[in-house]
């Protein structure tokens, strides 16, 4: 008979094997989907080269697939990483989509109330509205957890059907291009020199949202292992009755992370509507504040685990487009793809924590 018993410790070997034992297990499962799908189980292989290796290898996909790995990845990796900061501290902020939102409206209400002004302190200023817009939103949660001990899980989630609800007013209205006849969506900030998040490099990708999304992996890895604060949240995440002991301000550490949680969406936010979306429309919501929650797991809340794990989901992103267009896999299978990911490693993830063992052993 084989049980479950209780490690010791956590294990470090399974918890660095587990991340790489969910991805096979995914396109494992996710190559039988396919197949399944497309009604010939041969195909299932197909599929996943499709998905994973084809974007960056085949050159008849790598010369457009290439520079969006970097397009897509930027927001993801820049939202896990104010994510994982909440994370290592215990505090569950799972409404960052709306953060990513609001930091979207406020960056772009900042250009389309100075069109058609032209000046290099427009697109700087976008930043920092886009980063307020998302730190006030999170500040929410985090006020009222603070306060009133509320759950910060429940409130950050419901706040985003707030935002999508706001950015759907916005945009048939206060935001509305007026040239536009009548129909909903803002003005293309593509148009617009002053707040477009243009390419720093032509045909490369890497643009201003990913060059500040490399530079947060840099600044998360110095906070977590050289700053104080990276030690005040590690010790409040891992030892709560510790923490208090050691004189560490549970408010703080709790408005500290969901503000740096949201300031980070909310330039993700900011510098996708200013770039690859180019405009605040109905359905600018790409769900990159949710995809990022598997993003941080899949990273292990390692800044440079993140890194790899926001490359790879942006992998999915655009290996799904292709095959959606090349073997007509409908969009749903592809977010189911990604759901796996998140699904595999939190079942394989008993192994860090449980070994097997059988009777008599």
């Amino acid at each position: 008979m084989i049980r479950l018993e209780k490690r010791r410790g956590i294990s470090k070997l399974w918890t660095t094997l587990t991340p790489v034992l969910a991805v096979f297990l995914t396109m494992l499962f996710g190559g039988l989907m396919f197949g399944l799908l497309l009604g010939d189980l041969s195909s299932a292989f197909g599929a996943i080269k499709l998905i994973f290796w084809d974007p960056l290898f085949d050159e008849n996909f790598a010369s457009y697939a290439r520079p969006q790995l970097l397009v897509k990845a930027g927001p993801i990796i820049l939202i896990a990483i104010g994510l994982s900061i909440g994370f290592k501290a215990g505090i569950w902020n799972i409404g960052a989509e709306g953060q990513y939102i609001l930091g979207a409206i406020f960056g772009a209400s900042v250009a389309l109330s100075l069109f058609p002004r032209e000046s290099i302190f427009i697109f700087p200023t976008m930043i920092l509205a886009g980063a307020f817009g998302g730190f006030i939103w999170a500040l929410i949660p985090a006020v009222l957890k603070v306060y009133f001990k509320t759950n910060e899980i429940l409130v950050s989630l419901m706040l985003v059907y707030v935002a999508e609800n706001i950015l759907a007013s916005v945009s048939q209205g206060l935001l509305r291009n007026p040239d536009g006849m009548g129909f909903p969506g803002s003005r293309n900030l593509k148009d617009y020199p002053s707040a477009h998040n243009s390419e720093i490099i032509t045909n490369s990708g890497m643009h201003w949202g990913v060059l500040t999304a490399f530079l947060s992996v840099i600044l998360a890895y110095f906070l977590f292992l050289k700053h104080q604060k990276g030690y005040e949240i590690k010790i409040t995440g891992e030892a709560p009755k510790a923490a208090y002991f050691a004189g560490i301000n549970p408010s703080k550490t709790i408005i500290f992370c969901m503000g740096m949680s949201g300031l980070l969406a909310g330039m993700a936010g900011l510098f996708e509507v200013a770039g690859p979306a180019g405009q605040i429309t109905i359905s600018f919501n790409s769900g990159y504040g949710f995809t990022a929650i598997i993003v941080a797991f899949l990273g292990r809340l390692n800044p440079l685990g993140i890194l790899m794990a926001g490359l790879l989901m942006a992998l999915t992103y655009i290996g799904g487009e292709i095959a959606q267009l090349m073997l007509g896999l409908p969009g749903a299978s592809i977010q189911l793809l990604q759901g796996m990911l998140l699904f595999f490693l939190l079942a394989t993830d008993i192994f860090t924590n449980y070994s097997f063992k059988t009777r008599g052993s």
